[in-house]
């Protein structure tokens, strides 16, 4: 019946253009643009309507999902859905990104190892994307940030609030620099707050920033005056004030980098490192071994083991590249027990087991365990096994030692100082009796201003020398007879500054011999 019908049709529409061509003068291009017409008329027919349809369907491009984006940044971008206030304070910070484009490249490239495991934790929480811009606020993604506030890590959590989320802190390991730790610490904070304050995200960030209590205290005091209480009505310190904008106009950057012209590096949307556990302490250059990767490498992934290794007791997690997973897991597996070198060291006078771990690197906890000691009584002739490194210091380059002494090293003037902190002082005590700023003197040395210090502890001292003078390190042999004004008269230096560069405090007398330095302008004294 489909068969007859279908010529039925043809022979018909052959008879109409038949008396058409005899009736009238049609130019070619008139028949043309019948004939398409009617070819048309043929396609939209019944029986071709699902063919239609399937058509228009392959034709339609294909909406990626967040997930299926080329670029994390985009996956965040499509995710994004706080709003963004008509506020001078965003509008201001909207306008810093935009005129400062390398800073962005910078994040990004900081950003790599990191964003696409943030991303994916927020998302299984079900989270606002926005958090995960976070980090770019606090950081700028720099995993091993240390701020003013003694704050830390990508997170910039300080230390109590790190220890009140479990992130532990001593001597081998700083949670607050684990990005793994840190991130899940981070996030479950922030539900924490979005939790006291109602669902509010804004006031919770606020509160992220400055703490659940002063931004309900704001709250209680704009309900007692009867003004609103919206994040932008709120009486914040200015810090607070300007950090929920900077996340808000931030996140509307990386939602319209093509309205904006900006153009931020990609990052490829794909996991780049994987968690492992090796179940036992290792030398961060054999883990790096064992891995084929760099030691440096390797500790850019975990910022937060402080020195040489992963801590004795634990954590022992490590973030790796993703390919490395399966090589890494088996040269562990069979390396037992060989992560680490031993040296075993005979007991000599003199000895204690805290010069030991300061000359090894290590702890006196550390060794006592490694030797079944129950304290830290050891004699002269006893044999230790001590832990250690199996390379050179310099080869662990982002241990804390290392870090700080690339941050000491760092010209901040024309003359360079050491001092070695005494029983009862402090940074502020310290500047002031060296005429320099207790904030620059804490950044100098990667310290907060209110951190403490401890004896022993050895601060550098930048100071900017006269117009015209040239200091220089001078070392002076003792004499007998010498004095140390007398000495300070010589070399036309101050007494007290010689105290100072020679930790003479505790001294009464100078011995013969004695060997001391001191920092001579070469233009006023010949040497």
């Amino acid at each position: 019946m489909r068969l007859k019908y279908t010529w039925a049709l043809a022979l018909l529409l052959s008879g109409c253009q038949l008396t058409q061509s005899d009736s009238t003068s049609s130019t070619p291009e008139t028949n043309k643009s019948e004939q398409t017409a009617k070819q048309n008329a043929v396609k939209a027919q019944p029986g071709n309507k699902s063919s239609l349809a399937k058509k228009s369907a392959n034709d339609a491009p294909k909406v990626l999902s967040p997930q299926e984006q080329e670029d994390v940044w985009q996956r965040i971008a499509m995710q994004l859905d706080m709003d963004i206030p008509n506020h001078k304070k965003v509008d201001y910070y909207r306008t810093w990104y935009l005129k400062h484009p390398n800073h962005l490249y910078t994040v990004s490239k900081r950003a790599t190892p990191f964003l696409y495991m943030i991303t994916k934790r927020i998302e299984e929480r079900g989270l606002p994307m926005e958090l995960a811009l976070l980090p770019v606020v606090e950081s700028s993604f720099d995993a091993f940030a240390y701020s003013h506030g003694s704050a830390a890590g990508l997170w910039q959590f300080v230390p109590g609030t790190g220890k009140m989320m479990g992130l532990e802190q001593n001597y081998w390991y700083d949670g607050r620099r684990d990005v793994a730790a840190a991130t899940d610490a981070a996030l479950d904070y922030l539900v924490q707050l979005n939790e006291r304050f109602d669902g509010n995200w804004e006031h919770a960030i606020a509160a992220y920033n400055s703490g659940g209590g002063r931004v309900s205290s704001a709250i209680r005091k704009n309900k007692k005056l009867g003004k609103p209480i919206d994040f932008f009505s709120l009486d914040l310190p200015k810090e607070t004030s300007s950090y929920v904008p900077k996340l808000l106009a931030l996140a509307d950057v990386i939602a319209n980098q093509d309205k904006y012209g900006l153009n931020i590096p990609a990052i490829p949307n794909k996991p780049v490192l994987t968690l492992v556990d090796p179940e036992e302490q290792l030398d961060l250059a054999i883990a790096a071994d064992y891995a084929g990767i760099g030691v440096k490498e390797l500790q850019s992934y975990n910022p937060a083991y402080n020195q040489w290794s992963t801590a004795p007791e634990g954590p022992h997690q490590l973030l790796i590249p993703v390919e490395k997973k399966e090589t890494f897991l088996t040269k562990v597996e069979k390396n037992r027990g060989k992560g680490m070198k031993v040296a075993r060291y005979k007991v000599k006078s003199g000895d204690s087991l805290s010069v030991l771990a300061n000359k090894y690197g290590t702890t006196t906890k550390v060794i006592r365990r490694a030797n079944g000691l129950s304290n830290n009584n050891i004699r002269i002739g006893q044999y230790l096994l001590i832990p250690t490194s199996t390379k050179d210091d310099a080869k662990y380059a982002l241990t804390a030692q290392n870090r700080l002494n690339k941050t000491q090293s760092r010209a901040r003037g024309q003359l360079k100082l050491t001092h070695v902190v005494q029983s009862g002082e402090s940074l502020w005590s310290i500047a002031r009796n060296n005429k320099v700023s207790y904030k620059s003197l804490a950044k100098w040395n990667g310290m907060g201003p209110k951190d403490p210090l401890r004896v022993g502890q050895k601060l550098v001292i930048w100071k900017d020398s006269d117009k015209g003078s040239v200091i220089r390190t001078v070392f002076y042999n003792v004499r007998s007879g010498d004095t140390i004004s007398g000495i300070a008269s010589k070399f036309k230096v101050k007494t007290n500054d010689i105290v100072k560069w020679n930790s003479l405090h505790k001294k009464k007398y100078l011995q013969p011999g004695q060997k001391l330095k001191l920092y001579v302008d070469v233009t006023k004294v010949s040497v």
